[in-house]
């Protein structure tokens, strides 16, 4: 089948992790903002908070499909998070990232995982890796969400 000219030109297939939720933890404004752009422009969906008291009580309003959060945060920081949102959802994927503090990166990262992280990521990271890790976690739920296709 033909499709008319217009919409050949407009309509473009959504890409499989498209019009997922993402949670966004970060108290870092700048990053949180940079990321948050990033991902849209990838056709996610994308809410955001500044610390993880804001995150689980944006999570218990509207569940995230996916949910981003830095370790190191004022208020409830990110190993706390990480164990509540075990609670709400042990399902929902979770990528944690972290620059450091007292301790490496790599100790807090690694405490991420042992507490259920899907991923982790030390900052600073390519957002091509981030990018690459949101699709991984993704794939599963995106391919059951795809639109089918319609019937000629």
């Amino acid at each position: 089948m033909c499709w008319p000219w217009p919409f050949a030109v407009i309509y473009r297939p959504p890409s499989p992790t498209n019009y997922a939720r993402i949670l966004l933890i970060d108290d870092d404004q700048t990053l949180r903002r940079a990321l948050r752009l990033s991902l849209e422009q990838s056709g996610y969906t994308v809410t955001d908070a500044e610390d993880g008291g804001q995150g689980l009580r944006a999570f218990a309003a509207q569940p995230a499909e996916l949910v981003i959060t830095d370790i190191i945060m004022p208020d409830v920081e990110g190993m706390e998070t990480i164990r509540e949102l075990r609670k709400l959802s042990p399902a929902v994927p979770v990528i944690a990232i972290s620059g450091g503090g007292r301790i490496t990166s790599d100790d807090y990262l690694h405490m991420a995982k042992l507490l259920g992280a899907s991923a982790i990521l030390a900052k600073p990271f390519d957002i091509e890796v981030l990018r690459g890790a949101v699709a991984r976690l993704l794939a599963p739920a995106a391919t059951a969400k795809r639109p089918l296709p319609l019937e000629s």
